[in-house]
């Protein structure tokens, strides 16, 4: 079953009380279609919630694999809910290897359901992360470049995103082939080579 922001928002509520009530807690940052759902940003349905990484102590660690009580507890919610076995989607935690944009932790903003802090990506954030998967998709227009438009960059905005995607994928034909005509796309005629 998709997940729409009620559905969403009443998952998370369910897993943090179940985390509480067999005594574990856990912060997890998120980003993504279910993110940007989460802070009011867009309202179409996605499939999951995408994890990036776990907070403990001031840090960010890898979300993969994630903790055996909380991945328990999801599932619980999953059949409990009728949502995908998966829903909680470590997937995304190859980004915080190759390296989140500059102050990204410092970005977040943190809200509670229970014993499951969930810390979100900014939106200055979500604007790099989204260019950076409808660049990976293009020539495709699907819901990574409907999520990217619905935040409404900048140009300036986007030229900073784009030089994050450069980072992680410096090859010519990542940037000849789809980042530039993404960007054209989305009228940003200059890329710099920073």
């Amino acid at each position: 079953m998709p997940l729409t922001p009620a559905s969403l928002r009443h998952a998370l509520e369910a897993l943090g009380a179940i985390l509480e009530d067999r005594g574990h807690a856990y912060e997890i940052v998120v980003i993504g279609g279910g993110a940007l759902q989460l802070i009011g940003l867009i309202t179409r349905p996605t499939k999951d919630l995408d994890v990036v990484a776990m907070a403990c102590a001031e840090s960010l660690t890898s979300a993969s694999p994630l903790p055996a009580p909380l991945v328990e507890a999801a599932r619980d919610v999953a059949r409990a809910l009728e949502l995908e076995p998966d829903w909680l989607n470590p997937g995304p935690t190859d980004l915080l290897d190759l390296g989140l944009p500059a102050g990204f932790a410092e970005r977040t903003t943190m809200e509670s359901f229970g014993a499951l802090g969930v810390h979100y990506a900014s939106r200055e954030d979500q604007i790099a992360f989204k260019l950076y998967a409808a660049a990976d998709h293009w020539p495709d227009q699907g819901k990574h470049l409907q999520d990217l438009r619905a935040l409404s960059p900048s140009p300036d905005q986007l030229r900073a995103a784009a030089r994050w995607c450069k980072s992680h994928d410096p090859s010519p034909g990542f940037q000849d082939v789809l980042l530039r005509p993404l960007l054209a796309e989305l009228n940003v005629s200059e890329l710099a080579d920073d």
